[in-house]
């Protein structure tokens, strides 16, 4: 792989990959793109920024020219960045529309141009839309309900257009809810684990009926990176194989960990268009060598650990979301820092 851009890579999942890959001997040289928006931080990438062969640029994925710079150095793109929070994307979706259809676009022009050996692009099981039974297979149709979820499913589409259209050796992942430690406290695990864990109230919507299947985000990572090893261009990977449970059942587990009782839950109204369950098979990522190790109890037990050891990482995000940037000094936009 040699030398791989990673959009997006001081986000939650995106950090984790970047970490990972860095461990990887074929691999020469990562670097990381990303707009550090409220979610991206560079502390998520901790050690990893020491480095010698990760460099940084701070930058936006619809900035064409600063993008085609970067993927001319480079022989394959990992595409994280995206604007990712449902309930954001209904009070802002032009905003989700640009960063996530336009950028992804952007991108893949740049790969045509370049000539990358590989481009993998980062999507959701949302996708699919609400599935009360059954599971979605990558060959069934895409019915996303809300404006994030109709975003990825339009990147999805151009991205995966771009092979069709010009050859450029597109693959697509779709995972199911990822977790564990770094993730943005909007998300539920980290939202009512901090909330529990300072004696406040978990608020859930509706009954908790909602089902999601949650997998640990360095299993989600061991999936794209063995697609960007091994997939085959023009196909999609699901990658779930995590632990199906309601928000009930999830917030059962978070109040044992934070020592907490069934008083510190609210029922709130329900979200509007909150998809009842979601669920699809990955029985194609498996024929690649796919197969999640990680146990729910245990990895949502560490998950716990590391929100109750690390309040200095999330406190600032919980008191001022747009407050908390990376601490150390940030490049101009387009300009590089290299971790040496």
């Amino acid at each position: 792989m040699d030398k791989v851009l990673v959009t997006g890579g001081a986000g939650f999942i995106g950090s984790h990959f970047v970490k990972r890959i860095l461990r990887d001997d074929d691999v020469a040289q990562v670097t990381v793109l990303d707009a550090l928006t409220y979610a991206g931080h560079i502390e998520n990438l901790g050690e990893a920024f020491l480095s010698p062969k990760l460099t940084f640029v701070h930058g936006n994925i619809v900035d064409v020219d600063l993008v085609d710079a970067l993927v001319r150095e480079h022989t394959a793109v990992v595409h994280f960045a995206a604007e990712s929070h449902v309930d954001r994307s209904f009070f802002a979706a032009g905003a989700f529309l640009k960063t996530n259809v336009l950028g992804t676009q952007s991108l893949a022009d740049a790969a045509m141009r370049h000539g990358i050996s590989k481009f993998v692009h980062v999507s959701t099981d949302e996708v699919y839309g609400p599935l009360p039974e059954g599971s979605a297979t990558e060959t069934d149709p895409l019915h996303p309900t809300v404006p994030y979820a109709a975003s990825k499913a339009a990147s999805d589409l151009v991205a995966l257009s771009y092979f069709h259209t010009y050859g450029v050796p597109v693959c697509v992942t779709r995972s199911s809810n990822n977790y564990g430690p770094y993730q943005h406290p909007e998300k539920i695990i980290p939202l009512f684990a901090t909330r529990l864990l300072r004696g406040q109230q978990a608020t859930l919507h509706g009954r908790g009926q909602h089902v999601r299947n949650w997998l640990h985000v360095e299993d989600n990572c061991a999936g794209i990176d063995l697609v960007l090893r091994c997939g085959v261009p023009g196909e999609v990977y699901n990658l779930g194989g995590g632990t199906d449970c309601t928000n009930n059942e999830l917030t059962d587990h978070l109040l044992r960990l934070c020592g907490a009782g069934r008083d510190a839950v609210v029922y709130v109204p329900d979200r509007r268009s909150n998809d009842i369950r979601y669920s699809m098979t990955w029985d194609k990522a498996a024929g690649l060598g796919y197969q999640p190790e990680h146990d729910f109890e245990e990895g949502l037990a560490e998950t716990v650990e590391w929100y109750r050891h690390n309040p200095d990482r999330w406190a600032p995000l919980v008191r001022n979301p747009r407050a908390a940037r990376a601490t150390v000094a940030l490049a101009p936009a387009g300009e590089e820092v290299h971790a040496q």
